[in-house]
């Protein structure tokens, strides 16, 4: 109990580049979405309902939390660096800021890890991860019940992990107002062509030549007293 305990402590007192074994070749399996049961343990019911919990808990707050199963993580000796370099490797929560979490299982080591982003550090408190060991993760190898065991552990990161601030929101924001703001500039530019490109604002000569614009051209003059001005466009204007 203890061990698994600790073994979930140290993925966040360490960085994780420093718990992953630098020298050994792994191949990481492909992500399945919320949920990837390679391990095959849980059953399609368990599977939908933590599903639920992952795709609630990303839409309500942009935390990705991902649940995997796996035989074993061989050829490394231990579920912790296994799952460090999962996470990674995945690219879990780096499109929301490293607001990601990996519930990692392996049945072959019999082991558990929880792996954060940083940025959830200081909502997912170790107690939580105590409790959350201590209640569910470590019993469910004895009772062999893993999906309601991870179903419930599942619930209670998402718990815990929503009460993360929205780093997101501040930036959406400022994404909103920027799409407005160029918005209406390009009205206003779309305005001011329109404004200076209309028929009447365009040189009068070829009106001229039509008969259409009367006149000597003196601003106003030949708008307000049209008739005046072509009568006497036929004298001459000295």
């Amino acid at each position: 109990m203890k061990w698994v305990c600790l073994s979930i402590l140290a993925v966040f007192i360490f960085p994780l580049s420093l718990l992953a074994a630098p020298t050994t070749e792994l191949e990481l399996p492909t992500p399945l979405g919320y949920v990837s049961d390679y391990a095959n343990i849980l059953s399609p019911q368990w599977k939908s309902q933590i599903r639920s919990v992952c795709k609630d808990l990303e839409n309500r707050t942009g935390v990705e939390m991902i649940v995997v199963t796996l035989p074993t993580v061989e050829p490394l000796t231990n579920a912790r660096d296994y799952a460090s370099k999962l996470y990674e490797g995945w690219r879990i929560g780096t499109v929301q800021q490293e607001r990601g979490i990996l519930l990692l299982t392996s049945m072959k080591e019999r082991q558990a890890v929880v792996v954060l982003g940083r940025t959830l550090l200081s909502v997912v408190s170790p107690q939580k991860l105590d409790q959350i060991s201590d209640q569910h993760l470590v019993p469910m190898f004895r009772s062999t019940t893993y999906g309601e065991n991870l179903y419930r552990s599942s619930v209670l990161l998402a718990t815990a992990a929503s009460q993360a601030p929205l780093a997101l929101e501040k930036n959406r924001d400022s994404k909103s107002a920027g799409f407005w703001m160029n918005l209406g500039v390009v009205f206003l530019m779309l305005f001011i062509l329109w404004r200076f490109t209309r028929p009447e604002r365009r040189h009068p000569f070829q009106r001229w030549r039509r008969g259409e614009y009367w006149g000597t051209g003196q601003g106003g003059f030949g708008g307000n007293f049209g008739g005046f001005g072509g009568g006497m466009s036929g004298q001459g204007l000295g």
